[in-house]
């Protein structure tokens, strides 16, 4: 069974996308372009040879963006999460990610400029999230929602004590 590529649905935006997502991760690459011809122009109102959809790598994940018009937008039901091992790491993924008119949320949550959600997580929220009940992990969860951008070094203090 082949693995699952994901399919991200935008008006017009899906070449730029891909330029995006391919520029800010390590592996990112375009792998193909396809283009509308002159057949179902009555369903889909796109000129021939205007960008179709575009397949794409991101962080060892096989994506196809399509341009499929304005009928759909994204939302926070669904999202990306970006695993970190260092503040360096957070503030990187982060400043690239809401570039262009990207935008924090809470709890390492952002969107990006085309509207869709990303989460820019710290590996040490994994262990806060999974340890026992106790005074610290209460401390770090009040922390972590009280966020925008992850702060390591203070989820760690609050967790620790």
């Amino acid at each position: 069974m082949r693995p699952f590529m994901i399919s991200l649905w935008y008006d017009t935006e899906a070449e730029q996308a891909a330029k995006f997502y391919t520029s800010i991760f390590k592996d990112g690459k375009i792998l193909s372009t396809n283009y509308f011809g002159k057949e179902g122009f009555e369903f889909h109102q796109k000129p021939a040879g205007s960008v179709l959809s575009v397949e794409f790598i991101a962080n060892g994940q096989t994506f196809i963006a399509v341009n499929g018009g304005p009928h759909f937008k994204f939302n926070e039901a669904i999202s990306f999460m970006v695993t970190c091992e260092t503040q360096k790491e957070i503030d990187e993924y982060w400043d690239k990610l809401t570039a262009g008119g990207g935008k924090g949320v809470q709890c390492g949550w952002l969107k990006d400029k085309f509207g869709m959600s990303w989460q820019v997580t710290p590996t040490i929220m994994e262990k806060i999230q999974k340890a026992p009940d106790s005074p610290g992990k209460s401390r770090a969860m009040t922390e972590m929602f009280n966020q925008v951008k992850f702060d390591i070094e203070k989820l760690r203090k609050a967790f620790e004590g």
